[in-house]
């Protein structure tokens, strides 16, 4: 099943400036930039990226010779230590216009949740959507379980930066739990496929602007609230009296079913 339909617009996210924040728990700084704006940085975050993605035998999945031009890539997150060495970051793709665009979904066709997850996708472009790609950390990073969290929770400031209301990604099982800390609800009744290969358990994960707070471990989102205020953009609303449905699985509309 293929589901197309027309996104929202997109300004210049970073206003022709790179923003940056500390994460005051590891320690690390993230700078939020752009390919063009930032180029000499964008090479070292994917020069660390393909690094990290071949430690591990997946470099196929970062699709480094596409991507390197910057084209594809909205903007991206760079963490830096003191020395100014890069440990890690994410660079995010959209807001984007058709289901066709989203690459990330190839790895469930011919398999069971397909038409599914690309209905999900398609009642969500039009309110923006855009997607966290080649996210990583170092290995040898200090505090990389600290850093990690931070990670994630740029994966849930995305959206808000470039004017969509929701945050997609597909993620390793194992990362699940950091995620969920982050806001992130995984896509309901959508099974994992194996990818980029059998050692791995991939699953398609959401944060909605809109209602990620309700979600998000109360450290984490206090962590977010300070460092939106850093880069200058409104904060979510803090009303966390509930939550809708459960934490563990995408059961709520706004999520969109």
């Amino acid at each position: 099943m293929t589901v197309e339909t027309i996104a929202v617009g997109q300004e210049d996210p970073c206003h022709g400036r790179a923003v940056s924040f500390r994460d005051n728990v590891s320690g690390y700084d993230i700078r939020v930039t752009t390919p063009n704006h930032s180029p000499e940085l964008w090479r070292r975050y994917l020069d660390g990226a393909r690094a990290a993605y071949r430690h591990y035998d997946n470099e196929p999945a970062l699709e480094y010779d596409a991507v390197i031009d910057g084209s594809s890539t909205a903007l991206f997150f760079a963490a830096t230590d003191p020395a100014g060495e890069i440990v890690g970051g994410l660079r995010v793709q959209g807001p984007y216009i058709w289901v066709s665009e989203v690459g990330s979904l190839t790895p469930w066709a011919g398999r069971a949740g397909a038409a599914e997850l690309s209905l999900m996708m398609a009642r969500r472009i039009p309110r923006g959507v855009v997607e966290s790609r080649a996210v990583w950390v170092a290995r040898d990073a200090a505090r990389r379980n600290e850093l990690a969290a931070a990670i994630s929770r740029c994966m849930a400031h995305a959206p808000r930066i470039l004017g969509a209301r929701y945050g997609f990604a597909t993620v390793a099982s194992f990362t699940t739990e950091r995620h969920r800390a982050s806001g992130g609800v995984l896509a309901q009744l959508i099974p994992p496929v194996p990818y980029p290969d059998e050692r791995y358990r991939t699953l398609p994960i959401w944060w909605d602007t809109r209602t990620y707070h309700v979600f998000a471990d109360k450290l984490q989102y206090l962590l977010m609230r300070g460092e939106l205020r850093a880069m200058g953009l409104a904060e979510p609303r803090s009303r966390r009296s509930h939550r809708l449905f459960g934490h563990g699985e995408e059961e709520c509309y706004a999520y969109g079913r």
